[in-house]
């Protein structure tokens, strides 16, 4: 991966992704909130899609590459990519949420793991530690460091606390694309790979199992869970590069 493959965003695009990352940052804490035993993860896409509508703005996901739902919501040992259904949230569950929005052209895409009450101590933990690993690479996206620095950054934490990080999946340039380059993966040694510059635009996103790394895709050809069938977490922000660090656009 050469750096001039990685788009650097203009202050006028920057402001279009800022905005995306704030109305995006509305859907997703409205969502959580709204967040309660007894739903089904069809009631979130639900509500997604109806605040979406509110909000003016396109769902990113619906449609990408045959994807039938406006939000991906994986519960428990879902890793990514749950496609919602009748599944009944309950007591003691984790549901991960990922969103992702299409404003005035561009693409903003966040994530957030939510714990229902009353939730296992080691899960809880699970989630506070991936939840950290985040902003642990968010703090390496600066001007100067390598693209796997922010890699380095969130495994080393994840596994200082005895989870494993997922592999098979991995963070990704944003802007008029949903995906575009670069791959960031969430392990890896430091100083490699592209150096970082101001104006580059990152989804950064840890997915973290508290048993074995290693994931399976089920019949649904999208909805990723761990192989152990042992509970994982997924957080995501949209940043960009700044010269005094990454500012967080989803937040």
């Amino acid at each position: 991966m050469k750096t001039s493959h990685i788009k650097i965003k203009s202050p006028q695009e920057i402001d279009i992704l800022r905005k995306a990352g704030k109305i995006l940052a509305s859907i997703i804490r409205q969502l959580q909130s709204s967040l309660t035993s007894g739903m089904t993860t069809k009631d979130i896409d639900l509500q997604a899609q109806s605040l979406m509508n509110q909000y003016n703005v396109k769902a990113a996901f619906k449609g990408y590459r045959g994807f039938p739902a406006s939000v991906c919501v994986s519960v428990n040992e879902g890793v990514v990519h749950g496609i919602p259904n009748q599944r009944l949230i309950r007591k003691g569950d984790i549901v991960s949420i990922d969103v992702g929005i299409v404003y005035e052209n561009y693409y903003s895409d966040t994530a957030i793991t939510v714990a229902v009450p009353p939730i296992n101590p080691q899960v809880q933990e699970l989630l506070n530690v991936t939840d950290a690993a985040l902003y642990k690479g968010i703090q390496q996206a600066k001007p100067g460091n390598n693209l796997s620095d922010i890699s380095n950054a969130v495994q080393r934490h994840v596994e200082s606390h005895g989870f494993s990080v997922v592999r098979d999946f991995v963070g990704h340039g944003i802007g008029k694309q949903l995906h575009e380059d670069p791959e960031i993966p969430n392990y890896g040694p430091p100083h490699q790979g592209p150096i970082l510059k101001e104006g580059m635009v990152l989804a950064i996103e840890p997915m973290v199992n508290i048993g074995s790394h290693r994931t399976r895709v089920l019949n649904d050809g999208w909805t990723v869970v761990t192989e152990d069938g042992k509970p994982s977490a997924h957080f995501e922000h949209c940043i960009v590069i700044t010269p005094d660090g990454a500012e967080i656009l989803t937040r």
